[in-house]
């Protein structure tokens, strides 16, 4: 299949699009062109050159799916951005964002309101240690930058540490932590950052051949900068828990117990951004817990309400909340803690304990991804390595088993990405909707995915990546 076969195959199963869409075409016909022809006219896309992109016109979506006008749906395997935990229109918190508007819309940050106070008592009876105090932003890239502006401030020091391979947001200080290029159109050179390795064995930068020594040399490498850079100058290391747009990169055992360690030891503050990988897509609340690693300050956003309002935060320890007991904090948001968006937030957390999903996720991962992957794996020579948990899984794709070649060069564009693209237009033709990110697709679907959908979503992974193979040595593919 490659990306002129571009005509979707509408998935079975219990989730379809309204009648309105596909038993009306003439009706849908015409909202299509004027969604669309309004989208085109005023509507600026992030990260896109506007003149090339075509934005699918989205009708609806429930559950582990959504659907266009012309009544194609697609099986939801990215999560939208990979925040949609609960799934697409969640009855439970559908009906609290309708009550909470009925009762109270906004209320400025400033006073005690009922359901902010809730909605901080649930994160703060799932976050590890004693990260008890909630500061609530509009998204994670906003937490993120306060978690810095704390660290900065309770320690008096200038410079912050992170990943190359990395994604922390896209607001000032957020975007010059990023490792990734995404950074670069942005990158002012003068925000205090300074970036290193983390461990990943499969494309190692140590010379590593197993993941004791990964983890050995990255935490050496780690160290060695500290000290070159000065340790005095350090307010904080900013690591994703899993990388996540990165590659779902899973730290091996003992690396962020020696990140930990490392910071404890010259006075410097971990804060671990768990945006993308918390609530519920690990299979735990947080990454955290996988790792048994208490950070100082956690950042949080995506999967705390699903992304239904605009929601992120920083989890606070009591050292470094208590900085800020009798000093102002220098910072806030106008909708910080906004009823609408807290409301959500209680509801989906609510909803995932008394409906077990985080275990569902857990059990997914473990049970039928997990394997269904490796078993896929097997067949395509496409794929060089499998990786995650949860509801959170990568493939990563390869033109060259042996050598390890990505499928497309580092941060690919036009003809050098085609192999991806080709790989992403027969998912969708399939009715799948992919997460792509240079030479690997992501297996991030709602954590309240079943396993009959796991299953059947595979399957059209398994088809899909015949059109990766093609562009394989193993398929005779000659550059």
């Amino acid at each position: 299949m490659t990306s002129q076969d571009s005509t979707p195959v509408p998935l079975s199963g219990s989730a379809v699009p309204p009648d309105g869409a596909a038993g009306n075409p003439g009706a849908a016909g015409a909202a299509k062109e004027a969604v669309k022809a309004a989208d085109r006219a005023h509507v600026f896309h992030s990260w896109s050159a506007q003149g090339l992109i075509d934005p699918l016109v989205v009708a609806g979506a429930e559950g582990s799916y959504f659907w266009d006008y012309d009544g194609n749906r697609y099986l939801d395997f990215s999560s939208q951005l990979v925040n949609t935990n609960i799934g697409h229109q969640h009855p439970k918190v559908v009906a609290a964002i309708q009550e909470q508007a009925g009762r109270l819309c906004t209320l400025a940050p400033g006073f005690a309101v009922d359901v902010r106070s809730e909605a901080a008592r649930l994160i703060a009876e799932r976050t590890p240690g004693d990260l008890d105090r909630i500061f609530f932003t509009n998204g994670g890239a906003e937490a993120v930058e306060n978690a810095v502006r704390m660290a900065r401030v309770h320690t008096g020091r200038p410079k912050v540490m992170s990943a190359y391979r990395s994604y922390h947001g896209a607001t000032a200080a957020a975007i010059n932590l990023t490792g990734e290029p995404r950074r670069w159109a942005s990158d002012t050179g003068t925000a205090g950052v300074v970036r290193f390795f983390g461990p990943h064995l499969y494309r190692t930068h140590f010379h590593a051949t197993t993941e004791a020594e990964e983890c050995a040399r990255a935490l050496a490498h780690l160290e060695e900068t500290v000290v070159f850079e000065g340790p005095q100058t350090i307010a904080a290391v900013v690591l994703e828990t899993i990388a996540g747009t990165a590659g779902v990169l899973m730290p091996p055992e003992g690396y962020l117990a020696g990140v930990r360690e490392i910071c404890d030891r010259h006075g410097i503050l971990l804060v671990l951004d768990e945006v993308m990988a918390g609530f519920g897509r690990t299979g735990t609340w947080f990454a955290a817990d996988l790792y048994d690693v208490v950070p100082d300050l956690l950042t949080f956003a995506k999967g705390v309400n699903s992304g239904y309002v605009p929601l992120g935060g920083v989890a606070l320890s009591d050292s470094v909340a208590a900085t800020f007991d009798e000093r102002p904090y220098p910072g806030g948001l106008t909708y910080s803690g906004h009823p609408l968006a807290c409301a959500s937030a209680v509801a989906t957390i609510n909803a995932m304990a008394e409906e077990g999903i985080v275990e569902n996720a857990a059990h997914l991962g473990e049970s039928v991804i997990g394997p269904g992957l490796r078993e896929i794996a097997e067949r395509h020579p496409s794929v060089g390595e499998v990786r995650g948990t949860g509801v959170f899984w990568a493939l990563d794709l390869v033109r060259d088993r042996e050598t390890r070649e990505p499928l497309v060069p580092y941060n690919a564009s036009g003809a050098a990405a085609a192999p991806m693209g080709d790989f992403a237009a027969a998912c969708k033709a399939r009715g799948l909707w992919p997460f792509v990110n240079m030479n690997r697709t992501h297996v991030v679907p709602p954590c309240t995915l079943t396993a009959s959908e796991a299953k059947e979503g595979l399957a059209v992974l398994d088809e899909a990546l015949a059109a990766a193979d093609a562009h394989t040595t193993a398929a005779g593919h000659v550059r």
